[in-house]
């Protein structure tokens, strides 16, 4: 069994957090006596930090025990630190992908790894991805874009080009969502979380990006958010207005087929849709493991899925 969608942070980057943590304004706080500390960085996205999360040889064993053959572990979004400066975000970036890479070596048939990269500078970022892949790194996860600033504006393009060489597996992972509508009874995980996706899934898509850079493999978290749902009316519109074609060579129901998704959707109908949609072989296990809203352990069918991302 694999699972794709998992999270972890090294000792090394714990490390660097304390040294840095009046510039990242990094906070350990205790909300429950019967809980592990939470960690806030810069006052956003504070969440539980479990063992699992920062121990190898418990995380290794919570594997073994789920019955998971082999994990692709990624950085955990809260740590992307997109808003700090270049380099702030490149120093962790190279930090965590050297420490991940360095485990992997130490158990290759278990795990391999995605890393990290300063997204707000695609050269810089660009340069990261190569350097990490060099170490054996499989590719990156990032956001789903920047503030005022979508993956397919033409920012971004050294980035995907060196993605493109190197044929890597680009993870679009959203962060929690700042809409002030959102703002109560959890909506930023239960709804922002898969509405990121589908606004940064839909742009990409529609933009016609992955015809441009055939070789970079794009997984969305959360099975694709909501936009596997509503491409018929997505077609609809392909069929209707040249802005939503212009970019395109087929419908867009075509092109959802071109990318990878998770199976961390908590629900079989919808899984089962989502595979009609694209295909078994577009699809990864996927657990969002160890955080709270995970699917442990992962749904053990779309080996073909994993084999075709991996390959």
């Amino acid at each position: 069994m694999y699972d794709f969608h998992t999270h972890f942070i090294p000792p090394d980057v714990i490390t660097w957090l304390r040294d840095h943590q009046k510039i990242v304004n990094a906070k350990w706080v205790r909300k429950e006596a019967n809980k592990d500390e939470f960690l806030i960085v810069n006052e956003k996205w504070g969440f539980e930090l479990k063992q699992a999360f920062i121990d190898s040889q418990l995380y290794l064993k919570e594997q073994e025990i789920a019955g998971v053959s082999h994990s692709v572990v990624s950085p955990i979004p809260q740590l992307f630190l997109y808003d700090f400066p270049d380099d702030i975000s490149s120093e962790i970036s190279s930090v965590y992908n050297r420490s991940l890479a360095e485990w992997t070596k130490t158990a290759p048939r278990e795990i391999s790894a995605l890393g990290t990269v300063p997204l707000t500078n695609p050269d810089k970022a660009a340069q990261i991805l190569q350097e990490g892949m060099n170490l054996g790194l499989k590719g990156v996860i990032i956001g789903p874009g920047l503030p005022g600033q979508m993956l397919s504006d033409e920012f971004f393009t050294p980035f995907f080009e060196e993605a493109n060489k190197l044929n890597a597996i680009v993870f679009i992972h959203p962060l929690l969502a700042e809409d002030p509508r959102l703002q109560r009874r959890m909506m930023p995980n239960l709804i922002g979380v898969p509405w990121e996706t589908t606004v940064c899934a839909t742009d990409f898509l529609l933009s016609g990006l992955i015809d441009r850079y055939p070789n970079v493999k794009v997984l969305f978290a959360h099975g694709g958010g909501f936009l596997p749902y509503q491409i018929g009316r997505i077609d609809k519109g392909y069929e209707q207005w040249k802005l939503v074609s212009s970019n395109l060579q087929a419908p867009p129901s075509e092109y959802l087929k071109r990318f990878w998704y998770d199976t961390v959707l908590w629900n079989q109908e919808s899984l089962e849709f989502l595979c009609k949609a694209v295909g078994e072989d577009r699809i990864v296990p996927g657990s969002d493991y160890p955080f709270d809203l995970s699917v442990w352990p992962p749904e053990e069918k779309y080996r073909k899925g994993a084999v075709s991302l991996l390959g």
